[in-house]
C-alpha cells in the first residue's frame, strides 16, 4: 500500500492558530504526566494507536520505555473528558531549540467532539516554552511533526488549522501490519 507521510513544521511562537475549547459539558481539562509511567504511557500508544497501525513502539520493552521517558525535554500531555483519559500528545525536545511531537491522537470514542484541537493547540503552547521547564534547555525555535495517510482522516487538517506548513512530503509503499489497539486483539 502506498503510504504519503507529510512533515509540518511552526518557526515561530506567533504561528499557533489555537482551536476553541470543547463544549465544558464535556468536562475535558489537559494535565501533564509528570511520572515517568511505562505502562500508562504504553496504555495510551496502543489505546490511540491501534487502529491506525502505530506498531513503531510495540517491541519497546519496560525499560525502553522508562528511559525515553526519563529524558529531559520528554513531555506527555493526556487529555480528560471527564476523568476518563481520552488522548495524549507527547512532546520530544531536541537539540537546537527543536521540538517533535512525537505521538498525538484520541481514544477513538473521543474523536470527533472537538477536543483533539484544544488538545494539539495545548500540546503546541507547552512545546514552544518547553525550555522555562528543563534548565539549560534552549528556548524553542521550531516545532515539528509528521502525519501520514494511516492516520485519521482530520489529522493533516487539524495541523494545517493550528499553524503548522507543510515543508516536505514522503510517499512509499509499505506492508501495513495491523496494531493491537484496544480492540480486537488486545
Amino acid at each position: 500500500m502506498e503510504v504519503v507521510t507529510w512533515y509540518l513544521e511552526q518557526t515561530s511562537p506567533t504561528d499557533p492558530r489555537p482551536a476553541d475549547a470543547p463544549d465544558p459539558a464535556q468536562g475535558v481539562r489537559v494535565a501533564w504526566a509528570r511520572v515517568p509511567c511505562p505502562e500508562f504511557s504504553r496504555f495510551l500508544y496502543t489505546a490511540v494507536g491501534g487502529d491506525v497501525s502505530w506498531t513503531d513502539r510495540l517491541s519497546w520493552d519496560r525499560e525502553r520505555w522508562r528511559a525515553f521517558l526519563e529524558r529531559p525535554g520528554v513531555e506527555t500531555r493526556v487529555a480528560y473528558a471527564r476523568d476518563t483519559p481520552a488522548g495524549f500528545i507527547e512532546l520530544e525536545g531536541q537539540s537546537d531549540g527543536v521540538v517533535e511531537i512525537s505521538y498525538f491522537g484520541l481514544l477513538p470514542d473521543f474523536r470527533g467532539r472537538r477536543i483533539g484541537g484544544h488538545l494539539l493547540s495545548e500540546g503546541v503552547a507547552r512545546a514552544w516554552d518547553l525550555a522555562e521547564r528543563w534548565p539549560g534547555r534552549e528556548e524553542t525555535r521550531r516545532v515539528w511533526v509528521h502525519t501520514c495517510s494511516l492516520d485519521g482522516p482530520h489529522a493533516l487538517a487539524n495541523y494545517e488549522r493550528r499553524g503548522f506548513r507543510v515543508y516536505d512530503v514522503h510517499r512509499e509503499v509499505e506492508t501495513v501490519r495491523s496494531a493491537p489497539g484496544p480492540w480486537p486483539g488486545a
